[in-house]
């Protein structure tokens, strides 16, 4: 039996390609061990078969983006895992560890709310997120109780003030008896609940579902999925 040596060191010996090669093919998912793909180049082998994949590519792995929809007072960042992709994701991404590491959380939920969370390995994703926040359009979808004031949906849409400001018009509609929809750019943390408080109402809940022109859509809760190269925020 030959004593375990890494498997970037066992790849550069059966494919005769450089040391930094073997870390790239690894690190890309192109590199199995008895038909497990093994995303670890200091991985121990010794007897094992190792293959590399037909198709691998030494392209460096693209930054991804992922979609979450969050429970209220959840903890995304144990959430996010090969476990938890959604099963109708149509990216056709291979999901690999390396998607998980250095994700920046972006654009934060109101307070107690549920919703579309983004985590990104992207910087221009990143930057446009956070940067921007002031100019990307939220949509919440907010269960309320209680009696509306007479002039309250006029004033939900302009005439409210928070944190001694006044706000800036916003779209607010009745999506049905106990729900409405509110689309507005640079929310601030507890505002939503504030302004319906203001008119009469009490939030129940509330959940985020779109964040600039995407849309969590049907994304099930407690699930992910990765950005589509279409989509932009």
């Amino acid at each position: 039996m030959s004593d375990p040596i890494r498997l970037a060191k066992r790849l550069v010996e059966l494919v005769a390609c450089s040391r930094r090669e073997a870390e790239l093919y690894i690190a890309g998912g192109w590199v199995m061990v008895d038909g497990q793909v093994v995303e670890e180049p200091q991985f121990m082998v010794s007897q094992q078969q190792v293959t590399l994949h037909p198709d691998a590519s030494l392209t460096p792995l693209e930054p991804e983006t992922i979609l979450f929809h969050q429970a209220p007072g959840s903890n995304a960042g144990t959430q996010i895992c090969a476990d938890t992709r959604a099963a109708d994701d149509a990216s056709g991404i291979h999901v690999l560890k390396q998607h998980f590491v250095r994700l920046t959380q972006c654009t934060p939920l109101e307070p107690n709310a549920s919703g579309l969370l983004v985590f990104t390995q992207d910087w221009r994703v990143a930057r446009k997120l956070i940067d921007d926040a002031a100019k990307i359009e939220q949509e919440y979808v907010v269960e309320v109780a209680g009696e509306i004031a007479p002039d309250g949906l006029k004033r939900l849409n302009h005439g409210l003030s928070f944190n001694g400001r006044a706000l800036a018009p916003i779209k607010v509609s009745w999506q049905n008896e106990t729900r409405l929809r509110f689309a507005l750019k640079g929310v601030q943390a507890g505002q939503i609940a504030h302004m319906c408080e203001k008119v009469g109402l009490q939030v129940l809940g509330m959940k985020r579902i779109r964040l600039g022109r995407v849309s969590m859509a049907k994304l099930p809760l407690g699930q992910w999925r990765y950005l589509m190269p279409h989509e932009r925020f």
